[in-house]
């Protein structure tokens, strides 16, 4: 089976497309820094989890407890030195490099962009319809600028696509609306105010202080403008390194504390979570309660979980053959949940 551009994010294709990205699509690396790696001890526990694995079409998934790899597990010939993509899991680690810039997320960058707060938000009032399935339309042309889909008669690049977001339909501020672009375009905010590379920021002031074992990288456009969005490649371990980072710098808490519950309730991503008490915050989800849960997820299965009150990690990675599969989502929320009340 031959994978390509059209065809790489379709099952079956992409159980080895999603280990293999960087074949595909231009990428910009993300360095690591040898010198600072962060030893992760192994202490398996013997974990029954064959059924989830394969029910949710694990790639890869890694346990950390109290810093130690519990658990680990790789299928469809992924390894310890594979990066997988992130999908919108992408997201999580821009907000993570926003909150490492200090940038004042209340004041007005450019013209572009009016207030950085309501893009990690998800609150940008912008009309968009995230319809992963859609075959024509804004979605599609978005892909196309991206270099993630085969390009159109008219060759097209990210910067170029944002002429086309010129519609709006609320308030910024408003509702939680689930918008891919608002990310890249924040992506573009952050290069043009630092004066510096995506990649290069993202290496520095996240992926070398997290320990990283090895570079990762970041999809690009024809012109090298990043897919902050969604296009984030890294291993496994490296992964749940960055999960062990964030709770230790103590990052989760503000998450925890912060973000709107009402505007999170009236948003387009509250039915896939029906019931539980959330909130999002700096692109990280949050599942209110005595231990709070934050975590990022991405199309396809991929997800980071990040539990500090039992200073608990959860890496997963999958290749699932639907963007948005409910059923999926609950399961892997249920599974989380078993495996949280084995560390408590």
């Amino acid at each position: 089976m031959q994978v390509t551009l059209a065809n790489w994010r379709s099952s079956p294709f992409n159980r080895w497309a999603f280990h293999h990205v960087r074949e595909l699509i231009p990428s910009a690396d993300i360095a690591n820094d040898p010198r600072r790696i962060r030893q992760l001890p192994i202490e398996k526990r013997q974990l029954d989890l064959d059924a989830f694995l394969t029910e949710t079409d694990t790639d890869g998934m890694a346990v950390l407890h109290r810093g130690k790899l519990v658990f680990e597990h790789y299928a469809n010939g992924m390894t310890d030195a594979t990066p997988h993509i992130l999908m919108s899991v992408s997201k999580s680690m821009l907000g993570l490099l926003v909150g490492e810039l200090g940038l004042d997320t209340e004041r007005q960058v450019t013209e572009i962009v009016p207030e950085l707060r309501h893009l990690l938000d998800m609150r940008a009032g912008i009309a968009w319809d995230e319809n992963y399935l859609a075959t024509s339309g804004p979605i599609v042309e978005y892909r196309k600028a991206t270099g993630w889909n085969p390009p159109g008669d008219e060759v097209s690049d990210l910067h170029s696509f944002y002429a086309n977001l010129t519609q709006s339909d609320g308030p910024h501020g408003g509702r939680f609306h689930y918008t891919s672009p608002n990310s890249d375009l924040l992506g573009w905010v952050i290069e043009r105010a630092t004066g510096a590379r995506y990649a290069d920021l993202m290496s520095e002031l996240v992926w070398k202080p997290a320990g990283a074992e090895r570079s990762g990288y970041i999809t690009v456009d024809r012109l090298g403008a990043p897919r902050c969005a969604g296009g984030m490649c890294v291993t496994l371990r490296d992964l749940a390194r960055v999960g062990q980072w964030v709770m230790e710098q103590g990052k989760t808490e503000r998450f925890e504390r912060e973000g709107d519950p009402n505007a999170w309730a009236a948003g387009d991503m509250a039915p896939y979570f029906p019931g539980l008490p959330m909130r999002y915050r700096s692109k990280w989800y949050v599942m209110d309660g005595k231990a709070p849960l934050a975590f990022g997820v991405g199309i396809h299965g991929q997800n980071l979980f990040v539990d500090r009150i039992n200073d608990l990690v959860i890496a997963k990675l999958s290749s699932q053959a639907m963007p948005m599969d409910a059923a999926r989502i609950a399961l892997t929320l249920r599974g989380v949940s078993e495996l949280r009340k084995l560390f408590a």
